[in-house]
C-alpha cells in the first residue's frame, strides 16, 4: 500500500451517509423494538449537522440517503441539509430489510418514505438506498418498484459475500437492472484482493480497518479500474458517546462500538485527500456506460 500523490484529475467519487439514529441499525434489530424507538435518546440530528460542518471544511457535496421515520422528526434538518447543497435521498421509512417485504410491502415503505421527504426538505427525491444493502437475487421486484415510482437511481447493492448482506454475483459497478427501464443500480464498492472481492465501501469496514486499507482500495477502484468509489457512513458512526445496548449479541456489539472514537479524524482525512460528490450527479455519469445484468 505505498503512499502515492493524487492526480492532478481525480476521479469524482460518490459520498453518501445513511441517515438513522444508533438504535435503528441492523445490529440491534433483535433487540430494540420498533415500539420503543420514541421513547430513546435521538441523537441523529447532532450528528448530522457535525457532518455537515466537516463536509463544508472540505468543500465536498455528498447524498443523504434518509429514513422517513427521522425526517418526520427532524424536518428542519432535512432543509437544513438540501439548502447546504447535498442531495437528499430515500433509505426507506423505519430500516425494514427489503427482502422481508413483499413487492406491494415495498411500494408502500418507499412511497410512504418519499411523500415524508420531499414534504420536510421542499426537494425532489430521486434515489434510494436500501437498509443494510437488502437488494439481492431474493427481491427482483425491487427495481421494477422503484422504476414505477419513477426513481432515477438505487445505491443497494453490495456485491461481497457477507453474514450479514450481501449478493455477491451481482456487478461491481454501475449497471441498469431492467432491460426496459434507465435506472442504474450504483452498488457499493469493492477492492480486488487475492484474487477476491473485499468489501471497501466504508461503514463497519473503514472504522476498523487501518486507513492505509481504504487509500490502497480507492485507488485501486479509481487508478486501475476507472471507476468512482462509493463510499458511505452512518451518523451514530462519528458519536462515541452514544448510549451501549447491553442486552445485544457480542458480534453486534463489537461490530457497532468498535473505534467510534477514531471514525470522525479518519473521515477527515477521507474526504481532504479524495474528490467527492454527490450520488444523483455520479448516477447520471455513470448511466452511459452501465451494463445490463444478465441473470
Amino acid at each position: 500500500m505505498k503512499h502515492e500523490p493524487i492526480s492532478a484529475a481525480p476521479v469524482v467519487n460518490g459520498l453518501s451517509v445513511d441517515v438513522e439514529d444508533w438504535f435503528q441499525v441492523g445490529a440491534f434489530e433483535n433487540v430494540i423494538g420498533r415500539d420503543d424507538w420514541d421513547g430513546l435518546s435521538l441523537r441523529v440530528e447532532d450528528n448530522v449537522l457535525r457532518i455537515l460542518d466537516l463536509f463544508d471544511e472540505a468543500e465536498v457535496k455528498a447524498t443523504f440517503f434518509t429514513l422517513g421515520w427521522v425526517a418526520k422528526r427532524h424536518g428542519p434538518l432535512m432543509r437544513r441539509i438540501v439548502e447546504a447543497g447535498h442531495e437528499l435521498a430515500s433509505h426507506g421509512y423505519d430500516h425494514a430489510r427489503v427482502f422481508t417485504f413483499s413487492r406491494k410491502e415495498f411500494g408502500e415503505d418507499i412511497r410512504k418514505a418519499r411523500e415524508i421527504l420531499e414534504d420536510a426538505s421542499g426537494a425532489k427525491i430521486t434515489g434510494y438506498r436500501a437498509p443494510s444493502f437488502s437488494f439481492d437475487q431474493r427481491t427482483p421486484w425491487a427495481y421494477m418498484e422503484l422504476a414505477d415510482q419513477g426513481y432515477i437511481y438505487s445505491s443497494s447493492v453490495a456485491p461481497v459475500a457477507h453474514d450479514h448482506y450481501g449478493w455477491k454475483e451481482a456487478p461491481r459497478f454501475a449497471f441498469k437492472p431492467l432491460p426496459w427501464s434507465d435506472l442504474v443500480e450504483i452498488p457499493v464498492t469493492t477492492a480486488i484482493l487475492g484474487g477476491r472481492r473485499v468489501a471497501a465501501g466504508g461503514g463497519g469496514f473503514f472504522r476498523v480497518l487501518p486507513y492505509a486499507f481504504s487509500r490502497w482500495a480507492i485507488r485501486q477502484v479509481n487508478r486501475s479500474e476507472g471507476k468512482p468509489a462509493i463510499f458511505y457512513f452512518h451518523p451514530w458512526e462519528i458519536d462515541p458517546d452514544q448510549p451501549r445496548v447491553a442486552g445485544a449479541p457480542i458480534k453486534s456489539r463489537i461490530r457497532h462500538y468498535t473505534n467510534l472514537e477514531k471514525m470522525a479524524p479518519k473521515l477527515r482525512g477521507l474526504v481532504h485527500e479524495f474528490a467527492w460528490g454527490r450520488m444523483d450527479v455520479l448516477a447520471h455519469r455513470e448511466a452511459a456506460g452501465a451494463q445490463e445484468l444478465v441473470t
